[in-house]
């Protein structure tokens, strides 16, 4: 049994090796002792200020910190539903990837109302369609590409006319992918084509604005 033992226990630690080398072990207590020092201080840090509150001006100072408190963590618990996430405009990029064209223009529609856009869905079996206008009164119609395909040949986003108003409206054409250099030589040679590609896609989701990922016309 002597001999039995030490075997055992090598195995085990070179499957906690394997297993760590993959990813798949867990972090070591080492890893999560900054983390647990930091919330033991901020703890910490909150009961002494309401204690302080509470000998300056009574239970008053305490009470309301505790309602605070459990106010705050209920928002951050909620907000950070997948649900309730993807309600107000932030996706993952495995998310992104799980959408067909209908759910893409949905998330598209929230992501622009979450930069501050009015938007109008547009659905449609193959080709859904978004018109937005912001603010300040610029507007933007939004095409989507479920593949690579070339552009040239394609509708233009929006056909729809928009009464009083003469300004063309920005054309933005949004693909999961890559678009091939044809496409992008095609885009600038229109001064209001715009295309967006996976990853600027995957920056937006994450809570970019739009403004900050469109390249900019001629």
């Amino acid at each position: 049994m002597s001999g039995l033992i030490p075997s055992r226990r090598s195995r085990k630690r070179h499957e906690v090796r394997v297993l760590r080398a993959q990813g798949l072990y867990g972090p070591r207590f080492r890893d999560v002792l900054p983390a647990f020092a930091g919330v033991v201080a901020a703890v910490c840090a909150v009961a002494a200020v309401l204690a302080a509150g509470y000998r300056a001006a009574g239970i008053v100072v305490p009470v309301a910190g505790v309602a605070f408190l459990a106010l705050v963590v209920t928002a951050a618990i909620r907000h950070g539903r997948p649900g309730a996430r993807r309600r107000i405009g932030y996706y993952t990029a495995d998310e992104l990837l799980e959408l067909d064209t209908q759910g893409l223009a949905l998330a598209v529609a929230r992501m622009l109302r979450r930069d501050g856009w009015r938007v109008r869905l547009m659905p449609a079996p193959d080709r859904p369609r978004l018109c937005a206008r912001d603010a300040a009164g610029r507007r933007i119609d939004v095409a989507f590409r479920p593949v690579a395909e070339p552009l040239p040949d394609e509708d233009t986003p929006h056909p729809h006319s928009h009464r009083g108003d003469q300004e063309s409206p920005l054309r933005l054409v949004v693909h999961r992918g890559v678009f091939t250099a044809r496409d992008i030589r095609w885009a600038r040679r229109e001064e209001t084509i715009r295309l967006l590609d996976g990853s600027a896609l995957r920056q937006w989701a994450a809570g970019a604005r739009l403004n900050d990922l469109l390249p900019p016309g001629r």
